[in-house]
């Protein structure tokens, strides 16, 4: 079953949720808007997932062809992680002031002009800026923020599940892009890949345009399980409520916390393993197409893990589910330097498997505690959160390259990035419980 068909069963599941409250005229639909939103919300997030395959590929070729470092090239992908995770916040600010569709259309085309740019790039400082500025800035504008602000406009009932789902979006485009990029890049060369990429985001743009809604009530509907709520006027001065939610939220313990532990989840996922782990695969003899290809294996396991993650955090304490994920992601990190071969055996694909499944299942229940914590600035602060994310990644996969120029070998890397997660997995169990206000629900019939 693909997301698509899981998104219209559960419409339809709760039929009598997807009706549309307008004041005064109640009128019933076979399928709620807000699914409808959260399509195109999956399919835009696959277009910028192309972006997100592509750097762990470019390491070797722009290294042959420019003679550049692994460091600089590091660099530059660190710069377009870190520009992701500092946009994001504000991104979310600037969708309440200007409207989801506005951004991300300029956020598509951004990326989409930085990917084409960098085809005629000669220098190291270049790829800084259109990988690491346009890209980081372009992406950001579409990062988990936005599946939040999504999810938390159009839906009170499933909030979960469509986390879930949008977090897996990524991964589907991983899927759909990671095995297509690596036969160019070894076929043609890595100059038609970034076309490829470029063209992907460009291609989302019209669905954004025509079929997204920035709120419920621009269609006369309530969000899906809630009452009507009339639409907020626009608010303004986007960046200084961005930065005032920031201070009011770190002094709070619990944003440290989801800092914190985010921060890890970015270095041992983005930062390391969808920078590194192809290069270093192909310093122990693999072929980069088959290391690519286990990329994308994640990501259909990241699917898989994710929604179910989703309904997990609907069920079960999100403080026990993250300290249960990122213990086994550590557990499994330790065991990677062993099972780096020339060839694909059973023991690599056990770990994929499972790495897959624990990739991004952080986020939905993460994704609760900011709710939880938070409430009406909860997408915002979890912008913040997932800005440490990508700094965490950032990080690492500059110095990941750095320790491979200077050990000849990425080991050292992989234990560390183990020690980090069994610390994150400390940290999310020490998260207070908040008090939770009920979720306004409508009367039968009613959404």
């Amino acid at each position: 079953m693909n997301v698509t068909q899981t998104i219209e069963n559960a419409a339809r599941d709760d039929d009598r949720q997807a009706v549309s409250a307008a004041p005064g005229r109640p009128s019933r639909r076979r399928v709620h808007r807000a699914w409808i939103v959260a399509v195109v919300t999956f399919v835009t997030i696959i277009g910028g997932a192309a972006f997100n395959s592509l750097p762990g590929l470019l390491i070797e070729p722009l290294n042959t062809e420019f003679g550049w470092s692994r460091g600089e090239i590091g660099l530059a992908v660190s710069i377009d992680m870190a520009l992701y995770g500092l946009t994001a916040p504000f991104a979310a600010a600037l969708m309440d002031r200007f409207g989801i569709r506005r951004v991300v259309v300029v956020a598509l085309s951004t990326v989409a002009a930085g990917a084409l740019a960098s085809v005629w790039m000669t220098a190291a400082w270049q790829l800084m800026i259109y990988w690491g500025l346009l890209v980081g800035l372009g992406t950001g504008s579409m990062a988990l923020a936005f599946s939040a602000t999504v999810t938390n406009r159009w839906f009170v009932a499933r909030r979960g599940l469509v986390t879930g789902i949008l977090t897996a979006a990524g991964a589907s485009g991983q899927l759909v892009f990671l095995p297509l990029c690596a036969w160019i890049v070894e076929e043609h060369g890595w100059r038609p890949a970034s076309v490829t990429v470029a063209l992907a985001a460009l291609v989302v743009v019209p669905f954004v345009w025509f079929l997204m809604r920035d709120h419920p009530a621009d269609v006369g509907l309530a969000p899906y399980g809630g009452g009507y709520v009339e639409k907020p006027v626009p608010a303004r001065g986007a960046a200084s409520r961005t930065v005032r939610v920031l201070f009011d939220a770190a002094r709070t313990g619990p944003f440290w916390l989801l800092a914190g532990t985010f921060a890890i989840c970015g270095a041992s996922t983005n930062g390391l393993i969808r920078t590194h782990f192809v290069p270093s695969a192909h310093d122990h003899g693999m072929p980069i197409t088959a290391a690519a290809s286990l990329l994308a294996v994640i990501g259909v396991f990241d699917i898989i893990g994710t929604v179910f993650s989703g309904w997990l955090t609907d069920r079960f304490d999100a403080r026990r589910l993250l300290a249960v994920y990122y213990a086994l992601r550590g557990i499994s990190l330790m065991f990677l330097p062993m099972l780096m071969a020339p060839s694909v055996h059973p023991p690599m694909v056990f770990f994929i498997v499972f790495y897959g499944l624990d990739w991004v299942a952080t986020v939905p229940p993460t994704l609760a505690l900011c709710r939880e914590q938070y409430g009406e600035d909860s997408a915002i602060v979890f912008g913040w959160v997932l800005a440490s994310h990508q700094v965490g990644a950032a990080l690492v996969a500059f110095l990941g390259g750095v320790a491979r120029d200077a050990f000849g070998s990425y080991d050292m890397v992989w234990y560390a990035a183990g020690a980090l997660c069994a610390t994150a997995a400390l940290m999310a169990l020490v998260i207070r419980r908040q008090a939770r206000t009920p979720e306004p629900v409508a009367p039968a019939g009613i959404g």
